[in-house]
């Protein structure tokens, strides 16, 4: 039998992404973020969850996408990744969060294998919901390693 995985959809510039439920700690209205100086641009800054500060990234600037306004949707999506120093948490500002739904493991294709220096590194597989592409993040490796270079 094909195993089932629960994943959060996220919406990125008219795109669908996905994460792995067991990797998100909790949804977030945007907030504010405290800037940091001199942090890449992907970072915007720290805010404070339940009394701990976390990095919150652009998921739009990370996959380098156009940057883009807050609206009544934007939303940090908390996580638990890993990076080479370990266990972190981590917020990613996303455009939406549409909904929980399942993908079938078995049923996701790689990241196409395109010659160059295209970085495929962020992507687990692709899959479908609805008729439409779904890209699922890997998050360990792209939030681990952005966070390690921040």
């Amino acid at each position: 039998m094909a195993e089932k995985t629960q994943y959060v959809t996220l919406g990125v510039n008219g795109e669908l992404f996905a994460a792995p439920v067991h990797k998100v700690q909790e949804i977030l209205e945007m907030r504010p973020v405290a800037r940091l100086p001199q942090a890449p641009a992907n970072l915007l800054g720290m805010t404070d969850v339940r009394g701990q500060g976390i990095p919150v990234l652009d998921l739009r600037l990370t996959l380098g996408l156009p940057a883009a306004d807050d609206t009544e949707n934007t939303r940090i999506v908390v996580l638990n990744v890993s990076s080479g120093a370990g266990p972190m948490t981590v917020g990613l500002r996303t455009d939406r969060v549409f909904e929980v739904t399942v993908l079938d493991a078995a049923e996701l294709e790689p990241p196409p294998a395109i010659s160059g220096n295209w970085r495929d590194h962020a992507v687990a597989g692709i899959g479908r919901r609805n008729g439409s592409f779904v890209t699922v993040l890997d998050l360990d490796r792209l939030l681990g390693s952005v966070a390690e270079a921040a």
